[in-house]
Parts: C-alpha cells; structure tokens; sequence
C-alpha cells in the first residue's frame, strides 16, 4: 500500500524549497509529523516472540490529526466520553456547505471564518428548534468541520449532530421533535446566512464581499437518522476523526504524479485522479487546520456550561422509556470504519507476525537511540 508519508518524502522537500516561506507553521508541522510516524525517528518499543524469538519493533505515531495512521485509539476514547453524554432520543444530521464564492475567503482566513461557519450554523439551528412551531425547546448541537471532497478541493461544510427534540426554558419539559422533521430547509438557510455574515463582518471588519453573495442559497441538508444513539454516535466518529486522505485512496505513484481513487458524487462509481506532486501538496495541506483549532464543537443543550442541564435531562428521558429499546426495521446501523480506511495495527503488538506466538516486551526505543530493525 503507498501511503502519504511516501508520497511526502518523494515531493515534500521540492514543495518547502517552492512556498516554505509562505507556508504556515501548521503545514511544516503536519508534513514532519507525517515522515517521522510509526518510524524510528519518534522512539518505540522493541517486543520478541516467545516462540522464535525473532524481534518486532513497534515505532510510535505522531498523533497529528492530519496523519492517515492515527486516531483509532483517539476515536475509542472520544466514544467512551460522548456515550455518556447521548440522549435517548431521535437524532437529526444536518450539513451546511457555504457557496463557491465564499471558499477561498474561508481559505485565507481560517481560524476566524471556520469558527465563524462553526457558530452561525450551530445558533441558526438551535434558535429555529425554540420556535413552538418546530421543537420548541433547546437541542443540543455537536458540529464537526469538514473542508474538502473526494478529489481533496476545497469545499469548507459543517456536519451536526442534532438531539430529535429540546428542553424547555425552564429546564422542566422535554419536547420531542416530530420524527422526519427538525424545522424548515429554507428558513434555516436564511437564518444561516445571516448569523454567518454578521459574525464574519464581525471577526473581519475589513473583509469586503460582494452583497450578491449574500443573497445567493447555501446547499443545506436535513436527515432524520432514527433512534439508537450509540449507533448514531459511532456513524458520528467516521465524521470526527476522517481526514481529507487516507493510504488505502492512494493507488499510483511515480517520479512526478500521484494517482488517488475516488467515488464519483452522483453515481458512486470509483474513479482515478492523476495529481502532479506539487499539486497534491498544495491540496492535501490546504486541509490542515491552524494548531489549537478545535474542528468539533458543542452547543445548545450540549456546550459545556449546559452539560449538568443534559445530565438531568438525560436521566429524566431514561426514566420514560423501557429499558430495551426495539430498532426500528428501517434504520440501518453504519460501519464504525469508513469503507475506504485502510486496517490499522496496533502500536503494542501481541501476536508475532512470523509464528503467532506471544510477544513479550524487551526494551523502549528513544527517539534518538531507536535503531530500524
């Protein structure tokens, strides 16, 4: 399998001697993290069968959140806390994707405008819900920024993950949402747009954007995902943890292009793109987030200050359903692991990979002392 961390020792260093000196911190850091992952350079451990005593050498990852190897451990751990936190309710996906005109504006201005994308489409959901028409309550928003495609363009969108119902003001009724309905596409479209525009003008008072853009409709998706909040919530991991390109997409590579595999938008048939390597770099990296950036975050009944008001409501919800809830017929639970992620080992090895025995710890591998095997 090739994998990005290939692909960057073979074109990283042209690309840095091209545009390093207007390359953000975050793009130099992502591609060192990448080259030295699951290698000697970031230490390990060193393990021998108790068999054949031949040795395996397990090197640590990067943990960068833009590495293809990483994160299986991470998105367990994020499943563990968030489990007790879901509500035994219905749930909605909704997907807000900002126009054409507006993505290289997000591009140059990542930190404010994705968090400005972040808020106005989490607040325009959770303020059209506390209408009585709707929901009439407070739902609990938990959104996740996505910013490219298949072919790895830059198409900023937000992902969120609704409560199928809200608590009223005063913290004593729950009003549960109507089971193939949140609230209205068109309206919260307009409000979208709003709360991002004025957030935007905001943040960046010198920003200057066409008022026409302002007029023009935002591609808004609302999808009843039915009951089951675990397997809701591990659908949800894929969202939080995927990253623009993962190994197993890479399927060609040689002394000036990359080839990647990906599924066409309207028929689902998988197809090839040749990139040439500066290319590549340019688009893999335009996806790398500003450090600190938290591209998953929690409003409504969910934002932190409100979490032991989703306690009480979590428990007073449990007390009025039976304790083994029936799944719906049509609701189909998604694979945790996307379709097109590659399997990863684990960091400790247990099973030797020559005979099957049981491997054994020897030693740790600094950075500096670990030697290839």
């Amino acid at each position: 399998m090739i994998e990005v961390a290939e692909v960057f020792r073979r074109f990283a260093a042209d690309y840095l001697d091209a545009h390093g000196a207007a390359m953000p911190p975050s793009h130099r850091r992502a591609i060192q993290d990448i080259l030295a992952c699951r290698t000697a350079a970031l230490g390990g451990q060193v393990w021998r069968c108790d068999k054949c005593d031949a040795e395996v050498f397990s090197f640590h990852s990067c943990a960068n959140r833009s590495c293809p190897k990483c994160h299986t451990t991470q998105t367990k751990e994020w499943l563990e806390h968030r489990r007790a936190e879901m509500l035994p309710v219905p749930y909605f996906h909704v997907t807000v994707t900002v126009p054409a005109e507006l993505r290289e504006v997000l591009r140059a201005h990542q930190r404010d405008g994705y968090a400005v994308l972040m808020q106005a489409s989490a607040t325009a959901i959770i303020e059209l819900a506390r209408d009585p028409r709707y929901v009439g309550g407070t739902v609990g928003v938990l959104a996740v920024l996505h910013t490219w495609t298949q072919q790895l363009a830059l198409h900023p969108h937000v992902h969120c993950l609704v409560s199928g119902g809200g608590i009223s003001e005063d913290a004593s009724t729950w009003h549960p949402a109507r089971r193939n309905f949140l609230v209205p596409i068109k309206a919260l479209d307009k409000l979208v747009r709003g709360k991002f525009r004025d957030l935007l003008r905001r943040k960046c008072p010198d920003l200057i954007i066409p008022e026409a853009v302002w007029r023009k409709r935002w591609i808004l998706h609302v999808t009843a995902w039915g009951d089951g909040e675990q397997a809701v919530l591990e659908y949800l991991a894929r969202y939080v943890f995927r990253i623009a390109l993962t190994n197993s997409r890479i399927v060609g590579l040689d002394d000036e292009t990359v080839t990647i595999r990906y599924a066409e938008r309207k028929t689902g048939r998988q197809r090839t793109c040749r990139l040439s390597g500066d290319e590549f770099m340019r688009r893999f990296l335009q996806h790398v987030l500003p450090r600190g950036f938290h591209k998953v975050r929690y409003f409504g009944l969910w934002h932190p200050r409100r979490r032991h008001m989703a306690e009480r409501v979590r428990q007073m919800l449990q007390l009025q359903v039976p304790l083994k809830l029936d799944r719906p017929l049509d609701f189909v639970v998604p694979p945790l692991v996307a379709a097109d992620a590659e399997s990863t080992p684990p960091i400790e090895p247990l099973i030797c990979p020559h005979c099957q025995g049981r491997l054994i710890f020897i030693r740790t591998l600094s950075p500096r002392q670990a030697m290839a095997p």
